[in-house]
């Protein structure tokens, strides 16, 4: 507490490693582990990579800049942080406040998708797959969505959790738990990936992973190569902007965002050398869609030697990743309300997880007592509308917003955001961009945005 003011001091994360860990830790997520590799399969394999990692530098590493140099600058949330940084009577903070929206809104969905990784991690754990049929695995998917109090039950879990983790600390509790689980989870991949790629018959699913055949990559492969790395990293809603907040100005900005970049994409790309070869010797469709992580690979553990230990160490991988994210972006939605309302770290913890928790009610309902609700036609439930609503609306409006905030005059600025950026010893912000970057980055922003929406 500074004596002077009355206001709690700022906290800061301990070390530079705890930040690069916590701030990928906050990229990287179910998107990395189930999205990533079902895509890849539908759109051609290693060329949709080349292209994913082609976007992620023209796309991904600009707007991870600037969030953390709007950070880093104000030392303050997402909303804090435009009220502070824009011109006088002007009008940026209002998405400021949007974007926390937006993380509130992403965690009422999330929380119950991380819930499902709990649930088969316990499941695989006491023998609960062994022995089932493809179809019963499949069955048994389907009865998780249909039981609603055990959607609740590990939703609870996830919040319970993720707030907790929060309330011991920024430092004790925030940066300690996810040095933990990242190293855990790269520890985990290392050892599956070695399962996976000795498997018998698994040297065609790393030919198909590991070499290009771009004759294989449609344009419709190429805009999701475009929509997955830009979404990946969970930017436009400030989930990045906390942490540059949290750090002091011995580094630049540019090197650090691309350390994070490098450390998020590796666990996606190691997530493929996991599945790949896996459903190539097993001749499984790796491309089969959103189920291949729980209902492809459970029964692909069934026919493994030591599956259900092979399965366990796979889950408990999955819900480390889906819980770096619940808990970086837990501490966002804590550090608007200790910054807004100078809240104490407990009661911020216990007041928004008591309000995550019934905020998130309605998509654990959606599957089972609400399923007559389906906000975006026939098959979907709250969870899609939630999704639609982040994705496809708030991530791409708000790395626009940035984007024009901190490249154009009316907005920061061009000169306050290079200032910032560069401040510190590595690598500078390629300022020749600048072009590229004030008048065309905007334009495959608000293309990305109008696909969403089905305009094209």
């Amino acid at each position: 507490m500074d004596k002077n003011s009355g206001i709690p001091q700022r906290e800061h994360l301990a070390t530079r490693l705890g930040f690069l860990l916590v701030s990928a830790g906050c990229a990287i997520g179910l998107g990395n582990v189930w999205r990533f590799p079902f895509i890849t399969g539908k759109y051609g394999g290693a060329a949709f990579v080349v292209a994913y990692l082609i976007f992620l530098a023209i796309l991904g590493f600009p707007v991870m800049v600037m969030e953390f140099s709007m950070g880093r600058a104000s030392q303050l949330n997402l909303a804090g942080a435009m009220k502070k940084l824009e011109p006088k009577r002007s009008v940026w903070h209002i998405y400021g406040y949007a974007g926390i929206l937006g993380n509130v809104v992403l965690m009422m969905f999330y929380t119950t998708v991380a819930g499902w990784g709990f649930y088969y991690l316990f499941r695989t754990l006491f023998g609960g797959f062994k022995g089932l049929s493809p179809d019963q695995v499949g069955a048994a998917f389907g009865g998780l969505l249909g039981n609603t109090w055990v959607l609740i039950f590990w939703m609870a879990i996830v919040v319970l959790l993720g707030f907790g983790i929060c309330a011991m600390g920024l430092q004790k509790g925030v940066e300690k738990i996810s040095k933990f689980m990242m190293s855990s989870l790269f520890f985990l991949l290392i050892v599956m990936i070695i399962r996976s790629v000795t498997l018998e018959g698994a040297s065609a699913g790393i030919s198909f992973y590991l070499k290009p055949n771009f004759s294989q990559l449609s344009w419709e492969g190429i805009t999701a190569a475009m929509g997955q790395a830009f979404f990946t990293l969970s930017l436009g809603i400030g989930s990045m902007t906390i942490f540059g907040s949290y750090i002091g100005k011995e580094r630049s900005l540019a090197g650090e965002s691309i350390n994070v970049i490098i450390l998020d994409t590796l666990v996606a790309l190691m997530a493929g050398l996991i599945i790949f070869p896996a459903c190539s010797a097993f001749g499984v469709d790796a491309g089969a869609g959103p189920g291949l992580i729980f209902v492809t690979l459970p029964n692909i553990f069934n026919k493994m030697l030591g599956g259900q230990f092979w399965g366990t160490l796979f889950f408990i991988f999955l819900t480390f990743a889906a819980m770096t994210t619940v808990v970086a972006v837990f501490e966002n939605i804590m550090a608007f309300t200790m910054d807004e309302w100078r809240w104490e770290r407990k009661k911020a913890a216990w007041i928004n997880g008591i309000t995550l928790f019934i905020l998130s009610l309605p998509c654990a309902l959606g599957f089972g007592l609400w399923s007559g609700f389906q906000p975006r036609g026939a098959g979907s439930a709250v969870l899609d509308l939630e999704d639609f609503i982040v994705s496809n609306n708030l991530l791409p409006i708000g790395a626009l917003v940035f984007v024009l905030f901190c490249s154009w005059k009316f907005g920061w600025g061009w000169d306050n955001f290079i200032k910032e950026t560069d401040t510190g010893t590595g690598i500078k912000f390629p300022k020749w961009t600048r072009t590229y970057i004030t008048y065309i980055l905007p334009i495959i922003i608000l293309f990305l945005l109008l696909k969403g929406w089905g305009v094209f």
